[in-house]
């Protein structure tokens, strides 16, 4: 008999993975103030459909064969997937964060369709979490949406934009003046599109590279790694019921860190020649006397690539890469109802920890766990629809 940890585990990897499954009929979007959208779609995926001359059983039962995923095929074309270039250093304490957030969905009143309101991203002061400016988006993006990554310069974003009612994602890249005011985006070049749903990515240190997860259809995960000026894209592949949450690039570019349900943290080596995610990676095993359960959303290297920091419920930890027993950094309180895990962001020094929990960011000193809270202001729309995410 599985324990009460076993199960739940498996449940988190069965909600993780099917997340996006819903009943379309109940879910249909129209975009507002855009011509150009149609009236209605779908916004959960569209569910595979077994064709007609699908193997049968008697009496018409489609057989399980056709009920089989879809083969496996990993992108190939980036040759290089390491991001060795010289570091964007970061020069002081952080002094901007990039807020990023879904477009906000309403129902009218007996209707079952909802209206999204684009949104773009913010910029906001680290200090005071005022908004300081809106990020513009490039041609094609509708809207903000709630993935968002740091280089250690504090200067360079990668965001995911909203394209549109069942279509891809698109990626760009924006750099801050000193002033915080954001230039012209740049569009990630599409060169192999992204099918499934982003669910984490982290920027390398170099900002030449981006890693990032997915959950694929009909089970599994994929890391990729995506060459930001050619589009090129190198992946990392498994079946098996398991769920990145959260990544991390090493100093030396050569490494990832993953946070992974149900599996803890791992680290996978991009020099691997394969394309087998498991294979291709090695767990970091805290010794824990307690051998109690503690389930990783975000993870970082210490600025000297010897250990990783991981959040373990709501606490902070930290183990050194070859293992070992774990120390608290931090141990946070959240109010009640706040999510169960934590997704945090390392600023350059790493010496901060920045999180959002409803609509403050919260920073915290790595170096005697004291945190100060301050309310995001998103500028347009601020405090409506989901709360926002944060990366400095």
């Amino acid at each position: 008999m599985r324990s009460r940890t076993e199960v739940a585990l498996a449940g988190l990897i069965v909600l993780t993975l099917t997340g996006a499954c819903a009943d379309p009929a109940t879910q249909r979007v129209s975009l507002m103030n855009d011509p150009s959208a149609p009236p209605s779609s779908s916004l959960a995926p569209a569910m595979p459909r077994v064709a007609t001359d699908a193997p049968t059983m008697p009496g018409g039962t489609p057989s399980p064969s056709a009920f089989r995923p879809p083969p496996l095929v990993p992108a190939t074309s980036l040759a290089e997937p390491m991001a060795t270039g010289r570091p964007l250093t970061a020069t002081g304490p952080p002094r901007f964060f990039v807020t990023a957030r879904t477009p906000i969905f309403s129902f009218t009143d007996s209707s079952k369709t909802a209206h999204a309101t684009p949104v773009p991203p913010a910029v906001n002061d680290a200090v005071t979490g005022a908004f300081v400016a809106a990020v513009p988006l490039p041609p094609g993006v509708r809207s903000s949406w709630h993935l968002v990554a740091a280089a250690p310069d504090n200067r360079t974003f990668v965001l995911a934009g909203w394209t549109g009612l069942d279509t891809p994602l698109r990626l760009f890249r924006i750099r801050l003046d000193e002033q915080g005011r954001p230039g012209e985006p740049e569009l990630v070049p599409d060169l192999e599109p992204e099918p499934d749903q982003v669910t984490a990515m982290a920027l390398s240190q170099d900002a030449t590279r981006l890693a990032y997860t997915v959950t694929l259809v009909g089970g599994g995960t994929k890391v990729a790694v995506l060459d930001l000026a050619t589009g090129r894209r190198r992946d990392w592949v498994t079946r098996e019921s398991t769920a990145v949450m959260g990544l991390a690039w090493a100093p030396d570019g050569r490494r990832l860190a993953m946070a992974m349900l149900p599996s803890g943290v791992k680290v996978l080596d991009l020099g691997n020649k394969g394309s087998d995610l498991i294979a291709a990676s090695r767990p970091v095993r805290p010794d824990r006397p307690d051998k109690a359960v503690r389930i990783p959303q975000s993870v970082a290297f210490t600025p000297d690539g010897g250990a990783l920091l991981y959040s373990a419920g709501h606490d902070v930890e930290r183990v050194p890469v070859a293992g070992g027993r774990p120390q608290v950094v931090a141990r946070l309180t959240l109010p009640r109802g706040a999510s169960l895990g934590l997704r945090f962001s390392i600023d350059g020094t790493g010496r901060q920890l920045l999180y959002t929990d409803g609509w403050r960011a919260h920073r915290v000193d790595l170096a005697d766990g004291s945190t100060t809270s301050v309310r995001i202001d998103a500028g347009k729309r601020s405090g409506e629809g989901e709360s926002p995410v944060a990366a400095w």
